[in-house]
């Protein structure tokens, strides 16, 4: 795929961009590592100190960013603007507070002096070099998440991010350049897919996190499995947003609309699959259905816009053709299923409800990236957790209820990295992030996420212990 900026709304190629070559990636490596030389050895007073500066830039350059943003990949002009405020809000939270999250750690007096020692203690120290191959359905987000930790834990980063969004990918770098970080801390490599496992496979290199497809995911544990390196992987999500028969339907209705049609409908925390109690299936269908029908497909850089386009033409063509399996084997669209008219030639599709799904169909299995919704009809809690569960993807899910058993009976059953209740699946820096089964292993965000890329050292003093050294990373 070609590394170039290609406008979504209108299919038209704006700027285009060469690939580093072999000789200019190793020199990158190498800065990379010298910089964690350095920066491992900074206090977090420091790196608090630069982060915020970072965040203080990203905060006045939202606006330009946010329109680069939504002309590479096609979200909505406000829903960029917002994902700047979030990745501002990251950084200043993780300024704050990764110097506790990595505080040494006490372990209990009676287990110290079980094992011999005159005192012990836990370290979280840096890995080194972490490589994150980044998506492009929230570039600026995907990145913050990763970088904003990882740098306050001492590592440094390497940027493989999407093809499609290369001028948000030079503005990261770029940003944290202007922050202070010293040069090589933060670098975006402008690279193919093919070059990602050289790189990994590179000694200097010490991890790896990647949000993306099941099959890049595969890719790149097998070479980290290959070479023993820690990776974190968030790949697709297929999540259920469950009603039962005591939700509040029209507040749940409205929700709905904005869990799948969010960022386009290319999110992989989404809401995909509605499964609703047959009690309240016909009140939710008709409300759910009218919102869907209600939403504007336009110009994402209108302000009365709702969900602009694809980010790309093969989206598109993937989208359809789960939808025309689903209609070719039986299922009712209630609204939507086709290309909207009157719009230029960018890659726009309606939003979109199809009932009756059966097992056969695609889409019943498969991740739909865009704003297609699928609705089930459930008798109770227990069909529910089986069609929700009924999915090779385990990333998060909703749940509608006001019964305080079924909710117990969901937290308990729920094969998911996060249930929420009464409301939409939405990522903060203080709380985990990530999945089960295929939606791959690992935390982002909040204590979690800071301590993926950490060596965590176990310190154990015996009788001829030296003076207590101090602790945190500034006394390493």
């Amino acid at each position: 795929m070609a590394i170039a900026t290609v406008n979504p709304a209108t299919g038209e190629t704006l700027k285009t961009f060469d690939a580093l070559g072999d000789a200019e990636i190793d020199e990158r490596i190498d800065r990379a590592r010298a910089a964690y030389a350095k920066h491992r050895l900074t206090g977090f007073d420091r790196r608090a100190e630069l982060l915020g500066r970072a965040a203080d830039l990203l905060e006045a350059d939202r606006d330009d960013i946010a329109r680069t943003m939504t002309t590479e990949m096609g979200k909505t002009l406000a829903a960029a603007r917002a994902e700047a405020a979030k990745c501002v809000k990251a950084m200043r939270w993780y300024a704050r507070h990764a110097e506790s999250l990595l505080a040494d750690e006490q372990p209990a007096r009676a287990d110290v002096e079980d094992s011999g020692a005159v005192r012990a203690y836990v370290r979280y120290r840096p890995l080194g070099v972490v490589l994150a191959v980044m998506p492009w359905n929230f570039p600026l987000w995907q990145v913050v998440r990763f970088a904003a930790p990882a740098l306050m834990a001492g590592n440094t980063g390497l940027l493989k991010h999407a093809s499609n969004v290369p001028q948000t990918a030079l503005y990261l770098e770029d940003l944290f350049r202007r922050a202070g970080y010293p040069e090589g801390c933060f670098q975006t490599l402008l690279i193919g897919s093919g070059a990602v496992e050289g790189i990994l496979r590179d000694d200097r290199v010490a991890a790896a996190t990647l949000t993306g497809s099941e099959p890049a995911g595969r890719a790149v544990a097998s070479v980290a499995g290959d070479t023993v390196k820690k990776t974190v992987l968030e790949l697709g999500g297929s999540d259920p947003y469950v009603v039962m028969a005591s939700a509040d339907i029209p507040a749940a209705a409205k929700t709905a609309v904005t869990a799948r049609v969010q960022n386009n409908g290319q999110s992989c925390i989404a809401a995909k699959r509605f499964i609703v109690h047959t009690d309240v299936y016909d009140e939710f269908a008709e409300r759910f259905t009218d919102g869907m029908k209600a939403l504007t497909v336009g110009d994402p850089m209108a302000g009365d816009t709702d969900v602009g386009p694809l980010s790309s033409e093969q989206g598109r063509s993937d989208l359809e053709e789960l939808v025309e399996d689903a209609r070719g084997c039986g299922a009712t669209v209630l609204c939507g299923g086709r290309r909207p008219e009157g719009l230029p030639d960018g890659w726009f599709y309606e939003p979109t409800v199809l009932a009756g799904i059966t097992p056969e169909m695609r889409i019943h299995h498969e991740e739909a990236f865009g704003p297609v919704a699928s609705l089930y009809r459930v008798s109770g809690p227990e069909q529910a957790v089986n069609v929700a569960n009924d999915t090779p993807f385990g990333l998060s899910s909703n749940v509608w209820t006001r019964d305080e058993a079924e909710q117990r009976r969901f937290v308990r059953d729920l094969e998911a990295g996060g249930v929420y209740f009464n409301g939409m699946t939405a990522s903060h820096p203080g709380m985990p992030f990530g999945g089960t089964k295929r939606s791959g292993y690992g935390r982002e965000l909040a204590g979690h996420g800071i301590r993926e890329f950490c060596n965590i050292t176990t310190v154990w003093h015996g009788s001829q212990g030296q003076a207590d050294p101090g602790t945190g990373a500034a006394a390493e």
